[in-house]
């Protein structure tokens, strides 16, 4: 099976790499300084499970020069989606499955509408990861779980064969048949966290084990989880208190992804966090005065520094 990982920074790098690891024919797309080491020097996985390097590694900025691949690992930033879905075209047969490990909850609605809707596998992942230096990702000491499936739930037998590539790994992949619902019940954690991680500076921990962020932070939640609710999605009915248990439980340096790129100057994606909750809120008729605030507040970087 050939892969390509489009979007080499933490969750491409991590996912892709324990299968180039495993001897898999994996190509990164990648840039910049990041891209240099990995061709010079291969890519390094590092973290609390163990330290993984993928020497030599494929690497290129050219995805045309790739060919046409079984599975691509659509790993890009939100703002960059449409962008990088026209780049993997030529990547693309008839068979090949685009799976996306966007944050927010359209990232597959919009590849759809560029690569065609029968190529794109929902996916929800479940690590924390993030460029240390270039060639060098650093990831949590998580197992790495992910769900994946059809937006339809037509078809996901066709994803044993890449499910089965996990099975030698710390990574569980799991296949479900309501990825829709999976996305939406990590979409009530992220699009908080991502918010609340960057408005106050602090790690997931500190945020939820003092009173006053805790009550916003539900408020936030019920927010999505209304959205979700009010579109007939099947929802976890427990889902805010099961992300409030696990954000308590959180290590206590662990942030949002998005607070790395406030952090680093660079673009946020918050137009798909509390920025879509906002738009969502307001064509659906449902309040959403708490993420309305945190994407007012935090506007001013929404295109870096």
């Amino acid at each position: 099976m050939k892969i390509a990982v489009m979007g080499t920074g933490g969750m491409g790098a991590y996912y892709g790499g324990y299968l180039a690891a495993n001897g898999c024919d994996v190509t990164f797309i990648a840039r910049g300084e990041h891209l240099k080491s990995i061709k010079t020097n291969g890519l390094w996985l590092k973290g609390d499970n163990g330290d993984i390097h993928i020497s030599p590694a494929s690497a290129t900025d050219k995805p045309e020069s790739i060919g046409p691949v079984d599975v691509i690992l659509f790993c890009v930033k939100l703002y960059d989606t449409e962008t990088a879905a026209n780049a993997i075209l030529p990547l693309i047969k008839d068979n090949t499955k685009v799976i996306s490990f966007l944050n927010g909850i359209d990232g597959p609605e919009r590849i759809e509408n560029i690569v065609g809707k029968k190529h794109v596998v929902g996916g929800a992942a479940y690590a924390s990861a993030v460029i240390e230096q270039p060639g060098v990702v650093r990831y949590k000491g998580t197992k790495g779980h992910f769900r994946i499936g059809y937006l339809d739930g037509v078809g996901n037998d066709r994803l044993r064969e890449f499910q089965e590539l996990y099975s030698s790994t710390p990574i569980e992949c799991e296949i479900t048949n309501d990825i829709t619902a999976t996305l939406w019940d990590k979409f009530t954690l992220l699009a908080t966290n991502s918010g609340l991680s960057c408005l106050c500076r602090k790690p997931v921990g500190v945020i939820y084990n003092d009173p006053s962020l805790l009550e916003l932070a539900r408020n936030m939640m019920e927010e999505v989880k209304l959205l979700a609710l009010s579109q007939n999605i099947n929802i976890d009915k427990d889902i805010i208190e099961k992300s409030i248990a696990w954000s308590k439980s959180a290590p206590s340096d662990l942030y949002a992804s998005m607070y790395h790129d406030l952090k680093k100057g660079k673009p946020l994606e918050l137009g798909g966090m509390s920025g879509y909750v906002t738009k969502l809120g307001q064509r659906l008729n449902v309040p959403t005065p708490c993420h309305k605030t945190v994407f007012a507040c935090l506007k001013p970087y929404i295109n870096g520094e």
